[in-house]
């Protein structure tokens, strides 16, 4: 049977009416709406801060803390060889880079690694190179150039 307009039924539970509390005895949700007697959840405005768990200690207090947040930590977005040889490009900047969706921040950090192998000579523009990297670039007759760093005039 085909699915078309005419014979399309709603979900089960879809048609339901959302659940009135505090509409009369006869509703069955009459008197303390649901709430039950006294306690902490029958006063209006009581609301519980995550994880409470009755004045017991709660979970995420209970376990123990580990390790730490390094504030100075920098971190790279990887290019290996083999996506750079992949990319069939002469040059390779930042700018290229972003465009090829390797490099998601726009003020991203970029570290060249020796993963697989090069081909073709390359100009690759980043801020790190691996020391295997930077041999394997030059070995294809390619340039690495290091973003960032001031040019020695020599």
């Amino acid at each position: 049977m085909a699915l078309n307009l005419s014979n399309l039924k709603a979900p089960k539970k879809a048609n339901e009416n959302k659940k009135r509390v505090g509409r009369g005895m006869g509703s069955g949700m009459g008197k303390t709406s649901t709430r039950g007697h006294k306690g902490q959840g029958s006063r209006s405005g009581s609301s519980l801060m995550r994880g409470f768990e009755g004045g017991q200690m709660p979970l995420h207090r209970r376990l123990p803390k580990r390790g730490f947040t390094n504030i100075f930590r920098v971190e790279y977005a990887v290019l290996g060889l083999d996506r750079i040889a992949e990319l069939n490009e002469s040059e390779l900047t930042l700018e290229k880079l972003t465009e090829h969706g390797i490099l998601k921040k726009r003020n991203g950090l970029v570290k060249v690694l020796a993963n697989g192998e090069l081909k073709s000579a390359v100009t690759v523009h980043a801020h790190k190179f691996s020391k295997a990297a930077l041999k394997a670039i030059e070995a294809a007759g390619g340039k690495a150039i290091v973003v960032g760093e001031p040019v020695s005039a020599a």
